[in-house]
């Protein structure tokens, strides 16, 4: 997860007389692809076998052949596919290519799990825009920083732990250019011993950010992409692009950029899985669009008060009814804070 964009994160196993004789999966770049990585590790043991793959194999040829004629090659007796490719050049044609081969089919088999894998990718085919994952590690009343500003650390190092697994599973990191700009942020993964970086995201319409921080120093070695306005100033545009960043001009709404065309803007250049992690202007801009497809909550022990800075900015709303409400999918306890899970459910 995080590393294949544009293609999907698959998984595929293949097991002979009830023993795994092939694991694979997508690899780093999007291939090789699940299949022929579990092909490869099974051999001459493919022969009969069955076959269990999270979405349907490949149809088509790209960069690589078809994995559905890797498998008619390989002589498999049978495949189980989880669900099918919303993808036009597949969506169906996978799975007919396997029966008329003369090899048994059985789809949607543990869908809903297989869905929550590929909603990045599914909804960018679709919908043209990636999966947004919003993170929100707020005080019990639900404050993100003091009146002053200060806001490192009001979760705890477990919960912060947690939130680097999470970046590592998301193409990208967002944020807005307020967080860049107080905070400094270097938006990477650390501490878990993985070399992987995800590919960092500031939206900022007039690329007010600072030249000197984190993010414009290591902007050539870890993925920075700065969506902005077509009034940001030209010569930041050019010293940004200079120092290594993606610069993508996306049309503004009001006084701030429109998130359906940065979505669709980050989508059109690959990314299918997006964790942003603010602040409360981005967060409320994502959740008045529509946008957040799951919402992921930290609450820490503590309140800070009325002087504090909320965590989503205003939405206003002037009736309950008017507020999106998430399904509550997890909760659990992390070291000392609680971690929730919210999804929106499926549109796709």
């Amino acid at each position: 997860m995080g590393r294949t964009w544009p293609n999907p994160a698959v998984g595929c196993v293949i097991v002979s007389d009830g023993r795994i004789v092939g694991r694979g999966w997508t690899q780093a770049g999007g291939r090789p692809h699940a299949e022929p990585m579990a092909l490869a590790q099974a051999g001459n043991a493919a022969r009969g076998a069955d076959v269990y793959v999270t979405l349907e194999p490949c149809a088509h040829h790209g960069q690589t052949p078809p994995c559905a004629q890797a498998l008619i090659d390989a002589g498999v007796g049978r495949v189980v596919i989880a669900i099918s490719d919303s993808d036009p050049r597949v969506n169906g044609l996978g799975a007919q290519m396997l029966r008329d081969a003369g090899i048994a089919v059985e789809t949607g088999v543990l869908g809903d799990q297989a869905f929550q894998d590929h909603d990045g990718f599914l909804r960018r085919i679709v919908m043209g825009r990636p999966m947004v994952t919003l993170k929100i590690a707020a005080s019990f009343d639900g404050r993100i920083a003091t009146g002053t500003g200060e806001s490192q650390w009001i979760t705890g190092p477990k919960a912060r732990r947690e939130v680097h697994a999470m970046r590592a599973r998301h193409d990208a990191v967002m944020v807005g250019g307020g967080t860049a700009r107080h905070d400094d942020p270097s938006l990477t993964v650390r501490d878990l011993g993985i070399a992987h970086q995800p590919t960092r995201v500031v939206i900022s319409r007039r690329l007010d950010l600072p030249l000197m921080g984190q993010l414009a120093r290591t902007a050539k070695e870890i993925p920075l992409i700065l969506c902005h306005g077509a009034d940001a100033d030209a010569m930041l545009v050019r010293t940004w692009t200079d120092l290594g960043a993606t610069m993508l001009e996306c049309r503004a709404r009001g006084t701030h950029l429109d998130p359906d065309d940065i979505l669709a803007k980050l989508g059109a250049h690959g990314l299918t899985r997006i964790f942003c992690e603010g602040g409360s202007a981005l967060a409320a801009s994502l959740i008045e669009a529509d946008l957040v497809d799951q919402l992921i909550g930290f609450t820490a022990g503590l309140t800070i008060g009325a002087e504090g800075l909320p965590s989503v900015g205003a939405l206003g709303l002037a009736k309950l009814h008017e507020a999106q409400r998430f399904v509550l999918k997890s909760t659990r306890a992390i070291g000392p804070d609680v971690m929730c899970v919210w999804t929106r459910g499926s549109e796709i």
